[in-house]
């Protein structure tokens, strides 16, 4: 005798939408490093606190700048040349200078010179969270090599950037992480650069740096599509390697700028599709969605700035989700775009 099973549709449908939620839930639960990993060694270079212990009521100035040579010889010639803007040879203007450096009271200086000095008296935070993002960074990529960081101060003049041999050394302009309430950025900066201007940013602002060092763009096309997964892929990678810092923090937003990409996730997307943006090469468009400003022109001025590569990021996460036998290698890898697009069913 056989037998005959009533179909259920509405019971089948709640069945398998249980499923699939228990499967997302998991897939995004994803671990990808042990958890008895070991801080990676990060060097750190003081030559912020060696540059600010000059005194020179006390010490002259000759005599400083020359120990500054003997100590730092590479990193001065970097700091006369690309950050005082002086040849690294001429070191009677560089005797000539330093004090004014040091003590200028009229573009805010010596006031920011002892900021940093109470700022940055424990960087133990800094190396901590260092430590772990690098050795992170090496259990997927064994090879790399972890890049020696030198703090300095730049006179509002640098952020941070890459030096030396190979350029493999990272410079950090610590003047320039003193908390977004410093009244001195308000000459420097715009308001919107400011959220990004704190302490807490530096690790998240270097590891970032090595990352798009490390993973080029390998797209052959240059579409708003493949520059926002590059940078999306970079940003997922970024929020692993720190998993400590919130979101927003990553993504270098207020929690009210994050929240409101969040909300308008899916009219963002779907204003980029009608639009056609995706495929779209003109500068003027890539510029809107993946670069810093006050907001995303091409969206609305209430917009967040770098919705591309908020969106970006939201594609990756959802790849990684959908595909659990893909490699973080992999992901950063993978040049085909569109196939990232196709295979993570982005729907928000």
């Amino acid at each position: 005798m056989s037998l005959k099973f009533r179909y259920n549709h509405a019971l089948y449908t709640m069945h398998y939408l249980l499923l699939m939620c228990l499967f997302v839930a998991c897939s995004s639960g994803r671990r990808y490093f042990p958890d008895n990993l070991q801080p990676a060694e990060v060097s750190i270079v003081r030559f912020d606190s060696a540059l600010l212990s000059i005194d020179t009521q006390t010490e002259p100035a000759a005599v400083a700048v020359c120990r500054l040579y003997e100590e730092y010889p590479d990193f001065m010639r970097v700091f006369a040349e690309d950050i005082l803007g002086i040849e690294a040879a001429d070191t009677a203007f560089m005797i000539e200078a330093l004090p004014n450096y040091l003590n200028d009271t009229v573009y805010g200086f010596a006031a920011t010179n002892s900021r940093v000095r109470a700022v940055f008296a424990d960087i133990t935070d800094i190396c901590r969270a260092l430590g772990m993002a690098f050795a992170r960074l090496q259990y997927i990529y064994p090879d790399y090599t972890v890049p020696e960081i030198t703090f300095f101060v730049s006179g509002f003049n640098a952020s941070l950037f890459f030096w030396g041999d190979m350029s493999q050394k990272v410079a950090v302009g610590v003047d320039m992480y003193l908390g977004a309430d410093w009244e001195y950025y308000n000459r420097v900066v715009w308001n919107y650069q400011k959220q990004t201007m704190r302490k807490e940013c530096i690790p998240a602002d270097v590891v970032s740096a090595c990352l798009f060092r490390l993973i080029p763009f390998s797209s052959s096309k240059s579409r708003l599509l493949e520059n926002m997964v590059y940078r999306g892929k970079v940003m997922y990678l970024l929020s692993l390697l720190l998993p400590e810092e919130p979101q927003h923090e990553i993504m270098g937003y207020t929690k009210e700028q994050w929240q409101w990409a969040v909300k308008n996730e899916r009219n963002v997307w779907n204003m980029i599709v009608d639009k056609r943006d995706l495929w779209k090469t003109e500068s003027p468009v890539l510029t809107s969605y993946l670069n810093d400003g006050p907001f995303t022109t091409e969206i609305s001025q209430e917009a967040p700035p770098r919705l591309g590569t908020f969106i970006g990021w939201r594609i990756a996460e959802s790849y990684m989700t959908r595909n659990t036998g893909v490699r973080l290698q992999d992901l950063m890898s993978e040049g085909d775009a569109q196939k990232i697009l196709e295979e993570s069913a982005y729907r928000p």
